[in-house]
Order: structure tokens, then sequence, then C-alpha cells
């Protein structure tokens, strides 16, 4: 066969020098019942052609942000509109060629953008350094738990129930593995949870997000203080990066870590991925800090230049002190991000976040107005919950169906059971007024 170029003699030398008979063997620590028995109910050979076509068939029963009548889907993922310049500078050659520069100085267009990138998260969080970039915000919130830890010499890191579930749930994983101890707080809107009598002598961190899950805005500079008495740090999670244009930044309360997710500015929704993390923290906690840091500097002959100040990863020498296992930064993203930031400028993000806002608010109200509908947030951003008489999952098929994706059930992400009836709705400055009051109309529609 063409593509697989090991003869039949190849392969039993390989398996012999590896001391089994058959690859079957290479598979023995898969359990029997996870192992096919025949081959799967699939074309054995098809052409490019037919291929396309069919994949182009299933793709068809989807309904995408842009066919849809009317997107307000969030939970961690917006739509927001990304200038054509974002796209048309991240594909010029001496960008989008780049990757992790092992002969950093020689690279300085991008450490030079990687510089800028940090100046603006620094800004936008309220905080003294921020790294390169990591893979995403979930991750980095886990990489944040393990700084904490590191910092305080302590296990004990309490997640609030407003922490988004999947970023929980790879917070947990973490843990799980490195031997670290959990208390997660139950999720709930309605009632205020008390986080500060959970903080004990064992706290190395204290885990909250800003907006919350459910949207919910909250001042957490009392929280910092509890902490800060305790000796545990904070970490303030961003889900929702526009966000910081309207809101107090997260250092201006007290957080030691910040991270978010940064896909809200530069990134499509791209199916989940790639995404981009943002990860900052005080001065003192630097070189506890994950991933690389770029500085500046002047060379011998007083000309300004870039270098990798901090690097410390597995790659590099005393790997076994490296404060990451993380081998790479989302660099491309960073940059999308960086040139759709530069582009609004703060004035822009601003106005941007105020729109988003507005939006919000004008959705809420007229939501508000629908017998059997209750808002729940008494402070919200772009995105809020309500609460639906029957099971909001229902209710997000039957919209759905009318080509008005209306937002993520709670009981989606939160299988427990309890929150069925809650829906959280996300509003950008991608909606429309008209589709602000389409969407208001369907609810009442499919509720009364």
């Amino acid at each position: 066969m063409r593509y697989l170029p090991l003869s039949p003699d190849d392969r039993r030398a390989m398996l012999a020098k590896v001391g089994v008979d058959h690859v079957d063997a290479l598979f023995a620590d898969v359990p029997n019942d996870k192992l096919l028995d025949k081959l799967p109910d699939l074309p054995l050979a098809a052409s490019e052609l037919e291929v396309e076509r069919q994949l182009s068939q299933m793709a068809a029963r989807n309904l995408s942000a842009g066919q849809s009548k009317g997107f307000f889907v969030g939970a961690g993922a917006y739509r927001h509109h990304t200038p054509a310049t974002v796209d048309h500078l991240i594909q010029r050659s001496e960008f989008l060629t780049s990757y992790t520069p092992y002969q950093p100085e020689i690279s300085q267009g991008t450490l030079h953008v990687l510089f800028e990138f940090q100046t603006q998260i620094c800004m936008l969080t309220g905080m003294d350094v921020a790294n390169a970039s990591m893979y995403d915000g979930s991750t980095a919130t886990a990489e944040a738990v393990l700084m904490a830890r590191r910092v305080t010499r302590r296990k004990k890191a309490i997640l609030s129930g407003g922490l988004h579930p999947q970023y929980r749930a790879v917070v947990e994983n973490m843990q799980r593995f490195s031997g670290g101890d959990l208390v997660q707080m139950t999720p709930a809107i309605a009632e205020a949870e008390d986080l500060i009598s959970q903080i004990d002598d064992q706290t190395a961190c204290v885990v909250v997000q800003y907006p919350d899950f459910f949207g919910q805005i909250s001042d957490y500079s009392e929280l910092a203080e509890a902490a800060h008495v305790k000796k545990a740090l904070l970490i303030i999670v961003v889900t929702e990066i526009v966000s910081l244009g309207a809101i107090k930044s997260p250092g201006s309360m007290g957080a030691d870590i910040v991270v978010a997710e940064g896909q809200s500015l530069g990134c499509g929704l791209d199916f989940g991925g790639p995404y981009v993390g943002l990860f900052a923290t005080r001065q003192k906690y630097i070189r506890q800090m994950p991933g690389r840091l770029c500085g500046k500097t002047v060379d011998v002959d007083g000309q300004q230049g870039f270098v990798l100040t901090l690097s410390t990863r597995e790659q590099h020498i005393r790997r076994e002190k490296a404060t990451s296992n993380i081998c790479t930064n989302s660099g491309l993203m960073a940059l999308a991000f960086s040139i759709h930031l530069t582009l609004l400028g703060e004035k822009g993000l601003r106005q941007l976040a105020m729109i988003n806002h507005a939006n919000a608010v004008q959705l809420a109200d007229e939501l508000g107005k629908i017998n059997g509908v209750d808002v729940l947030n008494d402070s919200f951003f772009n995105e809020f919950t309500i609460r639906v008489p029957g099971s909001a999952h229902d209710l997000v098929e039957a919209l759905a169906a009318k080509q008005l994706l209306a937002g993520v059930p709670v009981s989606r992400l939160h299988g427990d059971g309890t929150l069925e009836d809650l829906l959280v709705i996300a509003v950008t400055e991608m909606n429309s007024a008209e589709q602000i009051t389409d969407l208001a109309a369907a609810i009442e529609g499919e509720i009364s």
C-alpha cells in the first residue's frame, strides 16, 4: 500500500524488537469491551469528492451562528464582530509561519508583538505582569491554582459555585492528579454564597468568576481582604474579556492572579478553538508564573530590543524546576487578540462594551415582561440567567427549530438535575434590535 511504507518483514522485526508476537498485543491495556471486533460501518474507500459531498450533507444539518435568525449563545464563548483587518494581518507570512522562538532574540517582530500583548493584558486586568498567553481560559485557571499552591505551599483550593462548570472540571482534573484538595461550592444564582467562611489556614486560593457563569457581577474586594488575612490568594477568572471595558478591573479589587479567555477579541467561535488564555499576576509572584514572559531591553549599541525575560519551561535547562508543563502558547491567537484590541483602542473597547450591555438590558427588560419568565440577575454585563416554566432544554430545542439559538440551558453543563429551568442568555453587538424583539416574542409564544 502506497501510504504504508513498512513491509511485512519490517513490521515483524519491529514487533520482535518490543517482544510481542502480534500488533494486537500493543493494545493489551485497552479493556476488551472497548475494542471493536469488526470494522466500523464505513466505506472502505471513497474519493475525495465523495467524502466532501457526504460531510457537507452532514454539516448542513447544523444551524450555525451566521445562518441563524438570532444567536444568543454564550457561557464562555461569544460571537463578536472581528474586523477584516485582523485576518489580513495575521496571514502575513512573517506572522503565519512564526512559531515558538527557540532562538528567541532572532524573532524580534514576534517578541515585540508579545510584549505589546502582555502590556494590553496588564492594562485590562489591572495587574503588574502578564505572560505571553496560554492555551485557553480553563487550562489557565488550572495553572493558576497550581501557582497558588506553589506560592502558599498549601494544597486546598476553594471554587465558587459561579465558576464555569467546564473550568471547574479542568481544575478538578488537575488537582486530582497533583494531590490537591478541593472545596466546591454549590452553583446558585438566587442566593449569595459564603466563600469567606470556607477560608482557613490550609487554603491556598479562592477561585471566583467575574462576571460569573450566570452573568452576575460581584465586588470581590472584601473576599480578597479575607483571603489575604489567611495568607491565601484570590484568583479571578474572566470568560468574557469585553466586560473589562465596562466594569472595574480585577486588580483594583485585590486579585492576586487574573486569568481570562481572550476569544471575544480577534478569535471566532471556531467550534471551540483554538482560543487564547490570558494570565496576569502581581510582580512579587512573577517567578512562579507559568509560561513565558517577554521583556524590553537595549543591546550593546543602545538600540531597543526584546528578549524572553523568563521562560521556565520543561524543554529548557533545569526543567525539573519548571513552573508548568505547558509547552507552547497560543501565539497566533494572541496576535489576533492584540491586533483587534489595538484597532479598538481604549475608547473603542469601552464603546463596544456599552453596546453589549445596552443590548442585554433591552432583552432582559423585554423578557421580564413575559408572564412566567423571571430574570434572576440583579446585575450583569452582556449575559444573564432566566427561569422559565418547565425545561429550558426543551425551550431551546423548540426555538432552534425556528432558527433562533436562544442560549445555553444550565442543565447542559450542570447535569445534577436541579437547574433544569434555568437558561443563560448572551447578547452582543451582533444582535440587532429586531432579533432581540423576535427572541422575546418567540419565548413568550412557546411558554404561553
